[in-house]
């Protein structure tokens, strides 16, 4: 039976709608006297004051940023001579993410610490990419110019912030909206990337794609990756639907922690596959 409750394709921003009874009515439709009157006798559980708002949301996930950025710093300076801590920092950052996604409760400290460990990860694999782009080393060319690669960091979260904010643009204007339809396009496309993705994880072990996967063999490659940036991008048009309807619904002002930490997720997924992308055509 269709409700109106909001539901996302984001398992992190979809933990507290499984009983919609207890938060404010959502959506268009008019409830019929005997709806009324049970939402009526409803225990006031929430105050007003103590309901998430999408102010909320922005606060929190500036401070999740306040707390990665620094992080990221020391991964991109201790990533040539302590690989193993980047690495650490991805198996970590893992299971944190799992725990925060699947935890019945929200637990703000969790969810910072995610984003300190991912700062270090970000921070050590962006220096392995700019230095596999070449913008580390310097090469002399044919007219004897000293030449640098691209700073492709610096071009990913230029392009993921810009990603962000025509996605922002576009949602907010109404030209793009989470309709079931879209969801449903959503999932399936996810789903099937992933499959994909871990089919080319796999076969990098093998040496396709010069150890790339299927991201490394020629314009197939290519098209994966902008399929990957794609996805990421239209990912965020979820998490803010998400977040508009949780605020409507009157979540708990906890929760704001909650769509932060997807918001954080889905923001890691579009930089890291914008990275690759960049650098597979700087390799290219």
């Amino acid at each position: 039976m269709a409700t109106n409750e909001p539901q996302s394709r984001n398992p992190v921003l979809n933990r507290e709608f499984k009983d919609p009874a207890r938060y404010a009515t959502f959506g268009t439709q008019t409830a019929d006297a005997a709806t009324m009157q049970q939402q009526y006798e409803l225990p006031a559980a929430i105050d007003a004051g103590d309901k998430m708002t999408v102010q909320d949301v922005v606060v929190k996930t500036a401070i999740l940023f306040a707390i990665l950025l620094p992080l990221a710093v020391v991964g991109w300076n201790a990533a040539p001579d302590y690989p193993m801590l980047v690495w650490g920092a991805m198996l970590v950052g893992l299971g944190l993410g799992l725990a925060n996604a699947f935890k019945k409760g929200v637990s703000p400290a969790l969810i910072m610490l995610y984003a300190a460990v991912q700062g270090l990860f970000l921070g050590g694999i962006s220096r392995w990419y700019n230095q596999m782009s070449g913008t580390e080393s310097t090469t002399i060319n044919d007219a004897g110019q000293v030449v640098t690669g691209p700073n492709i960091v610096g071009q990913a979260i230029l392009g993921t912030l810009v990603a962000f904010g025509v996605m922002l643009a576009l949602y907010a204007s109404g030209k793009l909206r989470a309709t079931p339809r879209f969801k449903k396009m959503m999932m399936v496309s996810m789903i099937s990337y992933l499959g994909i993705a871990v089919v080319s994880l796999i076969s990098s072990f093998f040496g396709v794609g010069e150890g790339w996967g299927f991201y490394g063999v020629g314009g197939l490659g290519i098209l994966l990756c902008v399929a990957g940036v794609g996805l990421a991008s239209f990912s965020l048009v979820l998490d803010f639907d998400m977040i508009e309807k949780g605020a409507a619904y009157g979540l708990p002002q906890k929760e704001s922690w909650r769509a932060s930490f997807g918001l954080l997720v889905t923001l890691i997924w579009l930089y890291l596959e914008l990275l690759r992308l960049l650098a597979i055509l700087q390799r290219n």
